[in-house]
């Protein structure tokens, strides 16, 4: 037994042969923000063999309140949130193997990773992406845990692919609307229980020990000293397209056209080309400082307008702030980028 671990390795259900199972395991990390932050500083002070992390965003101050591995450095160099993880993650256990990915989460960019992962953890902020992790876990036999929090609120739970209920099963279609941190705010303590519950059962998972397991929708308010949870057995259905018994995988579509969206609780549009494109920041440095204020770090290029911000990242991603109005993003993008 490594001192390191030990602590770990004396609770029973883990046990030397447990922390064996974990360090021999890979988990993927859908998002790197308040939950993501929470799942992979645990994660890597486990032990864990693997960790790979994917976000598409990069640090802003709005995010020290409560994404714990992040600095005022970080948000002072608007860097990548998965290159900052790792940057903190290196510094609390060197052992970790751990792979950054500054991408959108999007089923062409998951499918390789998922088949080699053991467990996906949602750390993500909106359904959409919550409703491909629910496909790829189905397609490839690949637990995930499902999380959310805002406000003092939080849900998780526990799929299984050919056990459990999916998503699907459960919620029908993808939830519109809703309240967001943007809008209702959120407490560092909501983020820290889902993440407890999602890291733990991680870990029943990485240690095989299937039978501790929760199968309930766990939900609480722990503002308002509120929990409640509900079975889910009898919600599994044979005709889901996702986990049924002929499954279609519906979410893994995708149309090759040009993707935008407004981003979950934010004024801010996302402008995701249908083709990868890396752009020369040099060149592009110096056309758009002709439009405005121009800062540009390894990873993203960011113009400051009269009313938006304009932020390009290395894959041809764009982020305009100061606007919900696809529309009006679109012809701003088309303008500036040409």
């Amino acid at each position: 037994m490594t001192e390191r671990y030990s602590r770990q390795q004396f609770f029973q259900p883990v046990g030397n042969k447990g922390q064996q199972q974990i360090r021999s395991k890979h988990v993927l990390v859908v998002g790197a923000g308040a939950l993501g932050s929470a799942s992979a500083e645990a994660l890597v002070r486990a032990g864990i063999g693997k960790l790979t992390l994917v976000d598409r965003d990069y640090v802003e101050w709005s995010n020290l309140q409560r994404q714990q591995l992040y600095t005022e450095q970080d948000a002072q160099n608007k860097l990548p949130k998965a290159v900052a993880a790792k940057n903190r993650l290196r510094q609390i256990n060197t052992e970790v193997k751990i792979e950054a990915l500054v991408m959108d989460a999007q089923p062409a960019n998951l499918e390789s990773i998922v088949q080699t992962a053991d467990v996906i953890i949602d750390a993500t902020d909106n359904f959409d992406i919550r409703f491909i992790l629910n496909d790829l876990s189905h397609k490839y036999e690949v637990p995930w845990i499902y999380g959310s929090c805002v406000g003092s609120y939080g849900a998780t739970y526990t799929v299984i692919p050919n056990v459990t209920p999916c998503l699907h099963c459960i919620l029908k279609k993808v939830p519109v609307g809703g309240a967001t941190c943007e809008t209702a705010g959120i407490i560092s303590p909501a983020v820290q229980i889902v993440a407890a519950y999602q890291i733990t059962e991680a870990l029943k998972i990485l240690v095989e020990d299937v039978e501790a397991l929760r199968h309930t929708f766990l939900t609480f308010d722990v503002w308002n000293n509120q929990h409640a949870e509900f079975k889910t057995g009898k919600m599994k259905s044979d005709k889901c397209s996702s986990c049924g018994s002929t499954q279609t995988y519906p979410y893994l579509a995708y149309e090759n056209q040009l993707k935008t969206e407004v981003l979950c609780g934010r004024e801010t549009v996302q402008i995701r080309p249908s083709q990868r494109h890396l752009y020369n920041f040099d060149e592009l440095e110096k056309r758009l400082k002709k439009q405005g204020k121009v800062d540009r770090n390894p990873y993203l290029l960011s113009c400051q307008l009269p009313e938006q911000r304009f932020v390009i990242f290395q894959d041809g991603r764009v982020f305009i702030h100061g606007t919900n109005d696809i529309q009006f993003a679109r012809s701003l993008y088309y303008r500036l980028l040409g």
